[in-house]
C-alpha cells in the first residue's frame, strides 16, 4: 500500500528552510575561503583537462 502524500500547507513554519547558522554564512561571505575554493576547483578541472588530452 502506498503511503499518503501529505500537503504542507504554505506560511507554517515546517514549509521555510531552515536559516544558516552564523559559521555558514561567514564561510558563505569569506573573500579568503572564496579564493581557496575557487583554486581547488579550477585545480581539479585542470588535471580532468590534463588527463583528456592524453
Amino acid at each position: 500500500m502506498p503511503k499518503k502524500v501529505i500537503n504542507r500547507d504554505p506560511y507554517q513554519q515546517s514549509y521555510y528552510p531552515p536559516t544558516p547558522t552564523k559559521f555558514t554564512r561567514f564561510m558563505r561571505l569569506s573573500l579568503i575561503w572564496q579564493g581557496y575554493r575557487f583554486m581547488v576547483i579550477n585545480y581539479k578541472m585542470l588535471k580532468l583537462m590534463i588527463k583528456s588530452h592524453h
